[in-house]
């Protein structure tokens, strides 16, 4: 019998569902801690007095501190196991968005955000691995595309919170402080089955769940796993696609997202008004995740990546074009509608693409190219604050417009297929 079995067998629903529940607010967490700057970047530049390059380097700083986080979580995970990693960023990420709340100078606040960053990038792939270890086979899917999706319920209630109870940028960062509450139930659940098994055998499972287990369980196999397999002949082109639809959409996402207020603010409104339309922006996120839930499986992944990126290349050129300010509202519902819908896809498509052997290096180089992409959106898009913001929008669109094309010649479809 294989450990995905005895999770199937031992694992009770009712844990599962407990499971999912608790890091889908894990996951909500971080996402509201990423995803504030976009609220609070405007009160803090005013504050300070900050020039456009050094509200950019604050911004970046978040995803310098991700990308060490996304690296140093798999030697944690492997290190000393699935409950310690997540406990460990789930500190950063709640201790250190907290105390930058706090902070007296631009100096003092980057340094706390690259801390936090550090958790946001390091949570996410540690509560992912939890889950996915300890899930039923035949649920394990849908479970994870909900977790994902407790993304955008995240950052649309920290966009709420921004424009209704927050009382100016550092409060936004107090409120974190509420996600404190999920420690206590984080601190009483047990390691995952799957790392258990894979450090202590059989006997460590039959400790760790209570009762004797009769089946034989095979051994989990402990490969090397190469990067270069992933530029074999046969990956190179799912390489190539994978590592360039992960650093265009989050270039877009963070460019568009980190400096959205301001950039509805070129038409004229007040501050206040630009946070408003910036939160209903946001609110679009969630059915466009859903939508991509749903024509994944209908569609098949490759048709559903060629659709989304060009609906993101269409609406992010309108978007440069209009300076209405409910036209650019309409543009960047839709704009956040795709965006959100391409990021669904290639988490679910990624992992598709490649062997389990090298499946999670393929994972972890396509989260290093999204961290990159985001430490140089913020710089990407205040480069033409100076002229017409909206014109980073152009090149946007073009970036799409060119990952649609190169799904339809590098991309396969894998619905229904069975993976290695």
């Amino acid at each position: 019998m294989k450990i995905d079995h005895v999770v199937d067998l031992y694992v009770p629903s009712k844990v599962q569902r407990s499971l999912l529940l608790l890091f889908s607010l894990a996951w909500m967490t971080d996402a509201a801690g990423v995803m504030m700057m976009t609220f609070t970047l405007g009160g803090i530049s005013s504050e300070w007095h900050l020039s456009t390059f050094q509200s950019s380097t604050i911004a970046s700083l978040t995803f310098v501190g991700m990308l060490l986080g996304a690296i140093s979580s798999g030697f944690v995970l492997d290190l000393v196991g699935r409950k310690f990693a997540m406990n460990l960023f789930l500190t950063f990420t709640i201790f250190f968005t907290f105390i930058d709340g706090f902070s007296t100078s631009p100096m003092i606040f980057g340094i706390f955000r690259f801390l936090s960053g550090i958790g946001y990038g390091g949570l996410m792939p540690s509560v992912n691995a939890y889950l996915s270890e300890s899930a039923s086979i035949k649920i394990r899917g849908r479970y994870l595309v909900l977790l994902e999706s407790s993304w955008a319920i995240g950052s649309i209630l920290i966009g709420l919170y921004a424009v209704t109870l927050g009382s100016g940028w550092r409060s936004v960062y107090y409120s974190i402080l509420v996600a404190s509450l999920i420690f206590i139930p984080f601190l009483r659940i047990k390691e995952s089955p799957r790392y258990i098994f894979l450090k202590k055998g059989k006997k460590g499972l039959e400790d760790l769940f209570g009762r004797r287990i009769e089946e034989d369980i095979e051994a989990i196999e402990k490969p090397v796993i190469p990067v270069k397999a992933l530029f074999e002949k046969h990956y190179f082109k799912s390489t190539i696609l994978v590592w360039s639809s992960w650093f265009v959409i989050s270039l877009i996402y963070y460019g568009l997202f980190t400096w959205l207020p301001k950039i509805l603010a070129t038409t004229g409104i007040t501050q206040t008004s630009a946070l408003w339309f910036s939160f209903f922006i946001f609110l679009a996120q969630l059915p466009g995740y859903l939508s991509a839930a749903y024509f994944i499986e209908k569609i098949g992944r490759k048709s559903s990546l060629i659709f989304f990126f060009s609906g993101t290349a269409i609406s992010t050129l309108i978007f440069s074009f209009v300076t209405n300010i409910y036209t650019l509202i309409i543009a960047g519902l839709i704009t956040s509608f795709f965006c959100m819908g391409v990021w669904g896809l290639v988490y679910a498509y990624t992992p598709e693409l490649f062997p389990t052997s090298f499946r999670g290096s393929a994972n972890g180089s396509s989260g290093m190219m999204a961290r990159i992409a985001g430490i140089i959106a913020p710089y990407f898009v205040a480069a033409f604050f100076g002229a017409n913001v909206l014109h980073a929008l152009i090149w946007f669109s073009i970036l799409a417009f060119l990952m649609a094309f190169l799904t339809t010649f590098l991309g396969r479809e894998t619905k229904a297929e069975n993976i290695e």
